[in-house]
């Protein structure tokens, strides 16, 4: 089979995305298999199923390339290391891109600047306040495109959230944002110390069973809906009562 930007926004809608809402991306796009238009067909029924009120974000971070060895991230261009379509999607003129150094992301729709400004005083990679908790605040959903939950970044923002010990480090290091209109912008960051990541498809059937995560096959790919704020309020309360939810068995 091949996809279509249609068919595509047909198994956006199946699998519970809609008008007006407001979601955040992470995809496998190699999962989807051939696509008529490739990487923009997959942007454009995506903006297609949200509407003209709706805001689509994806995550455009660059914590592989930006450390303390080279401690500068520029807004336009330092790439995504989280996939091609984040690196499609960020360049989009519609697109307006947070200035985080190690965890921006980027945003089309009406609430894509309220997403994004002030991301760079955010001094750990998804404080409270930053964007992920607003993507809760504001009702939003996370969409996973053929890629299971290992990827998905609003758990890390849980951790911080419910203020697990191993979530960032306690040294800061100087950091540099260069905005697209040239100013260079100065910030310490602390980063992630452990990495839990890999644990996180274990949440998948309390998160199902806790009405916060929808597994929707079409064709050959797998999507997964997650409701943002259910999903946190679930896990941030779990992390609470017991950390080793989350944390690589011993």
């Amino acid at each position: 089979m091949t996809w279509t930007r249609s068919s595509l926004a047909d198994a956006f809608r199946a699998a519970g995305l809609g008008v007006g809402d407001l979601v955040l991306v992470h995809s496998a796009l190699r999962k989807l298999g051939p696509i008529d238009g490739g990487a923009d067909a997959v942007i454009d029924a995506l903006l297609d199923t949200v509407g003209r009120d709706g805001t689509v974000a994806m995550p455009s971070h660059t914590w592989k390339v930006v450390n303390r060895d080279q401690p500068v991230f520029h807004q336009t261009l330092t790439p995504s290391n989280v996939g091609a379509l984040s690196n499609i999607f960020r360049l989009r003129p519609a697109a307006v891109r947070s200035l985080h150094p190690t965890h921006s992301i980027a945003a089309i729709g009406p609430r894509a600047l309220a997403l994004t400004e002030g991301h760079e005083r955010d001094r750990t990679p998804c404080p409270a306040g930053g964007p992920y908790e607003r993507l809760c605040t504001w009702g939003g959903k996370v969409l996973i495109i053929g890629a299971d939950l290992a990827c998905c970044t609003l758990f890390h923002g849980c951790e911080e959230w419910a203020s697990m010990p191993w979530v960032a480090s306690r040294d800061a290091i100087p950091l540099t944002c260069i905005a697209a209109d040239g100013r260079s912008i100065p910030v310490t960051m602390r980063g992630h110390i452990t990495n839990t990541w890999d644990q996180y498809p274990r949440l998948e059937p309390h998160l199902i069973a806790a009405g916060a995560l929808r597994v929707t096959q079409i064709h050959d790919c797998q999507l997964r809906l997650l409701d943002a704020r259910l999903a946190a309020d679930w896990l941030i309360e779990r992390l609470r009562s017991d950390p080793s939810i989350v944390l690589p068995p011993t």
